[in-house]
């Protein structure tokens, strides 16, 4: 693995974005989630996906020039339209007026509409929770799960991201998870790495289950806990495509493609401010000291530390060194 400064992630990142069509402030907003999320550990939401922004930006499926547009229809109600450019930009620009939002009345929404993917919906609820409000987002994506006991795609991997503060700016817990057993991404980079996968993380075309990556990047994944999860992953495509204007999973196109029609995605938020509880962050302190009595208890996110230098791939380095024409 290769060491690189965070810093020099961001920047990097941001120069191969801009060479390939990116104004500067789209490309610093994208560049700092791609940093984030390599920092992370994250790798599928990183510079895995740098080669397809480039890409995109090139044939117009993500417009890296467009300034989002914020309204207000209700008080509380923040939406932005992203112009089916990036999606951090636009989170970018509703984020103040929701956060000043949920302080006056408690509780507010912010709707990301007509946007690109989000990759690492956790990056945006944990800037929430970074301003002391709790924050809970939800996303879809292309489709790649059916119904249980069906074969036929018709949601993504809808992620629901939870983020909570501590009360000193930081996070007391944060889960990022997609509705389904396992992410997307963990599909494609075993197939790529020749590998088989679990049993159990999907089914191939005919809906018999495989631990064949190829048969089930044909297939479809499996709901985490079946129907409970098949619950989740509409809820968060209900929201997300109703109420963001955005579309439904099933007209979503391959993310990663170079051609086709913009994502046209939605990501939705709800953002509460505890305070509007006299009980809420005490309540927290009690259950976290209930749950350190166990030895294995912790709260999701808990101690998360962001790397930095950070351990990177080297190949996914040089990449983005040469998309950003740097010589390696």
């Amino acid at each position: 693995m290769a060491a690189i400064k965070k810093a020099e992630i961001e920047r990097t990142v941001q120069a191969a974005l801009m060479a390939h069509g990116a104004q500067a402030f789209p490309a610093a907003e994208v560049a700092r989630a791609v940093a984030q999320a390599e920092a992370a550990g994250n790798r599928i939401c990183g510079l895995y996906y740098l080669e397809s922004y480039c890409k995109q930006l090139q044939t117009g499926r993500v417009r890296g020039d467009v300034v989002p547009v914020v309204t207000a229809p209700r008080p509380a109600t923040i939406h932005v339209d992203a112009l089916m450019g990036f999606a951090q930009p636009a989170f970018a620009y509703g984020l103040a007026p929701a956060l000043d939002a949920a302080r006056q009345f408690g509780v507010a929404t912010l709707a990301i509409g007509h946007a690109h993917t989000c990759t690492a919906l956790g990056y945006f609820t944990e800037q929430i929770a970074h301003a002391g409000l709790i924050g809970l987002g939800l996303t879809n994506a292309s489709p790649i799960v059916a119904p249980p006991g069906g074969k036929t795609r018709m949601i993504g991997t809808n992620p629901i991201a939870f983020s909570v503060p501590d009360g000193e700016g930081g996070l007391a817990m944060q889960f990022d998870q997609s509705t389904t057993t396992v992410a997307l991404g963990k599909i494609t980079m075993a197939k790529a790495a020749g590998e088989m996968i679990p049993e159990g993380w999907a089914l191939d075309a005919d809906g018999n289950a495989t631990t064949d990556p190829t048969a089930a990047l044909a297939g479809s994944l499996v709901s985490m806990g079946g129907y409970k999860g098949w619950g989740f992953g509409l809820m968060a495509e209900l929201l997300t495509a109703g109420m963001t204007g955005g579309i439904l999973s099933r007209d979503v196109h391959p993310l990663k493609a170079p051609d086709g029609p913009p994502h046209d995605l939605g990501q939705y938020y709800v953002l509460i401010d505890p305070s509007t509880s006299g009980a809420f962050m005490d309540r927290l302190e009690q259950f976290k000291a209930f749950l350190a009595e166990d030895s294995a208890g912790r709260m999701p996110g808990q101690h998360r530390d962001l790397a930095d230098p950070v351990d990177v791939d080297p190949a996914a380095w040089a990449q983005a060194q040469e998309l950003a024409g740097i010589d390696a």
